[in-house]
């Protein structure tokens, strides 16, 4: 093992087998930040301000980086040299099949907002796109369906998943090829000096902690959202819904649901728990899908998937590279507040979710070669979401194009469109197994994200190592997770839980850039056989 890596863990104690120091200070600013967000009155405006101000300086940042991390992947499974490479020994064999595989890398990076999107993305690039403030097609008409999903697939393809697989293919070379510790920190061991690399890991490490947490409590805020809609939809429990939005009650109790369910998942570890329930939610997932091309608009869904996915493929260079800052007239200041709004908010989300994702990449895709993993963590999950879209969003869509929703699709609030398609497209007594099947396919896409999410820190803290003592671990990082999300849902709802993760991704954005730049530098080392 490359010593340059392995983190200061202690020898005794609590802490045993850990970093104290990192752990120590990601929970002394999540306290800080949650005694923050729970005692200042105006803390949702101050965050939104300074959101708004790291669009302003970094919005570019965003958009660029994430296109180069996606081209370097692609890249790299193209050519010969790189992907037949192994992601481990020559003689190394996959530790999971390859449906196990697949499951838990797509159930880890997109479940719960695959459920939530699925009809309200399209359903409001329908009504509002760059294209219709451009002029190049008219909202709410047949002819802006294929531009919608142009806009809806480059937030949920090849660009985002890029994102993910960037990180994943970096810590998995170093581990698997190079004999170093499955941790954040290794790419950067790899590079810098020894001393240098203890105390950037240390950074390193603790932002990847911070991303992480951040990151997995707006995916689990939006995901209680529509679980607490869902709810209500299967139940009719007026304490769960007043005035059409879910009370705190709701919200709180959810929460301390998903993670308790979460800890006891996460404590039955890696091939038990999280692997049964990827299995589970893949195959509920392939059951709503199969539903929804039998019920649902078939050759519409069909259609769209054609248009759509050429438009996007047509368009994916300029959508990659182009930056709308210029506020000068209307039409510029749209497009630059519907990117922000979108896009911007999309690659912070994606990047904030990277570290745990990434990591959890790299560790259930050893044996696998660059271009297998690049196809499994890129081209496929591109291809299922967009189909998912496609399938049950386009149903929507023919719905209120059609006339049968009367609107009631669009007008319902983001988190409950799903449902509201649900009682357009059924009839009684089919509705409720329908919405039954949804909230349970999204519980438990929730507790995957979770569980996941809680291991991979366990696993940054520790340096790459499972330990055998981490029940009293995997509690302490649930419930701070918990914590987190129940305060700032309670401060200011999604918006500050949505500030927090656009300002937090920033600094993690440069941590995987310097990761691309150390995979580079290091298989340009390997081709000349000097590492």
């Amino acid at each position: 093992m490359n010593t340059l890596s392995v983190t200061n863990v202690e020898t005794s104690g609590f802490y045993r087998g850990y970093n104290r120091g990192i752990a120590v200070s990601v929970k002394l600013i999540i306290v800080l930040l949650v005694l923050w967000a729970a005692t200042t009155k105006d803390a949702a405006e101050i965050l939104l301000t300074v959101q708004a101000a790291t669009i302003g300086r970094f919005g570019a940042w965003y958009v660029w980086v994430t296109t180069a991390f996606m081209a370097l992947c692609l890249l790299m499974a193209v050519l010969p040299g790189t992907g037949r490479q192994k992601l481990g020994s020559p003689d190394t064999q996959p530790e999971f099949s390859r449906f196990a595989w697949f499951s838990m890398m797509f159930g880890a990076g997109i479940g719960v907002g695959m459920l939530t999107y699925s009809t309200a993305e399209p359903l409001y690039h329908f009504g509002n796109n760059p294209d219709v403030i451009m002029g190049h097609a008219q909202a709410l008409t047949r002819d802006n369906v294929p531009y919608a999903y142009k806009w809806t697939l480059l937030h949920y393809g090849l660009t985002p998943w890029g994102c993910y697989a960037v990180v994943g293919l970096s810590l998995a070379y170093f581990s698997y090829r190079q004999n170093m510790p499955l941790t954040i920190r290794s790419p950067f061991s790899a590079v810098l000096g020894d001393r240098a690399a203890r105390i950037v890991g240390a950074v390193v490490d603790t932002a990847a902690i911070l991303a992480t947490l951040i990151g997995i409590a707006v995916t689990l805020g939006y995901g209680v959202t529509q679980l607490t809609f869902g709810a209500h939809r299967i139940t009719d429990w007026g304490w769960l819904l007043q005035d059409q939005q879910p009370t705190t009650v709701a919200l709180g109790v959810a929460v301390a649901v998903i993670i308790f369910a979460s800890m006891l998942s996460a404590l039955s570890g890696l091939g038990r728990g999280i692997k049964w329930l990827s299995n589970l939610n893949m195959g509920l997932s392939w059951l709503l899908l199969l539903v929804f091309l039998v019920f649902g608009a078939t050759l519409f869904a069909g259609e769209v998937f054609l248009d759509g996915l050429y438009q996007y493929l047509v368009a994916l260079p300029s959508m990659s590279l182009t930056v709308w800052s210029d506020t000068a007239t209307p039409e510029a200041a749209a497009l630059a507040e519907w990117q922000s709004s979108w896009t911007i908010f999309y690659w912070a989300w994606w990047i904030a979710f990277t570290p745990f994702v990434g990591l959890f990449l790299a560790r259930v895709s050893r044996g696998r070669t660059i271009r297998e993993y690049v196809v499994g963590a890129i081209i496929l999950p591109s291809l299922m979401c967009f189909t998912w879209f496609c399938v049950i969003g386009g149903t929507a869509l023919d719905l209120e194009l059609s006339g049968m929703a009367g609107g009631s699709i669009l007008e319902a609030d983001l988190s409950a469109q799903l449902f509201a398609t649900l009682d357009v497209l059924f009839q009684q007594p089919w509705v409720f197994p329908m919405a039954c099947l949804c909230v349970v396919l999204l519980f438990t896409y929730l507790i995957t994200s979770a569980d996941s999410a809680v291991l991979v820190i366990n696993t940054i803290v520790s340096g790459g190592v499972e330990q055998d003592h981490a029940s009293q671990h995997i509690v302490l990082w649930s419930l701070l997770l918990g914590l987190v999300i129940i305060t700032l849902l309670f401060a200011g709802g999604m918006d500050a839980l949505r500030s927090v993760m656009i300002i937090g991704a920033l600094p993690f954005s440069a941590v995987m850039f310097f990761m691309m730049v150390s995979l580079l530098l290091a298989m340009n080392r390997s081709r000349k056989g000097l590492g």
